[in-house]
């Protein structure tokens, strides 16, 4: 009885041993593989940083022309108006 405890107590570590190494190899492809989701992360949080950074210049130039746009219409429009003017009548004497 004794002989085969000591049998399947052997087996049982030979299996364990030879299951590590596959696990540790597991683990070594998980670690390698969040490594590379975290810089992947990394790299998207940035392109969305500087996407917003961009968004945020576009609007503060739309809001720079929106605001200048009163001001070109005001000064266009002595021009519109002289233009749109019926010409005088020309005079002979």
């Amino acid at each position: 009885m004794r002989i085969v405890a000591l049998m399947a107590a052997s087996a049982a570590a030979l299996a364990l041993v030879a299951c590590t190494p596959a696990a540790e190899d597991k683990a070594e492809d998980a670690s390698t593989e969040a490594a590379a989701a975290a810089e992947t992360a990394t790299d998207a949080a940035a392109t969305a940083d500087a996407a917003a950074t961009d968004a945020a210049a576009a609007a503060g130039e739309a809001a720079d022309a929106a605001a200048m746009a009163p001001a070109a219409d005001a000064a266009m429009a002595p021009a519109a108006d002289a233009a749109a003017a019926p010409a005088a009548p020309a005079h002979s004497n």
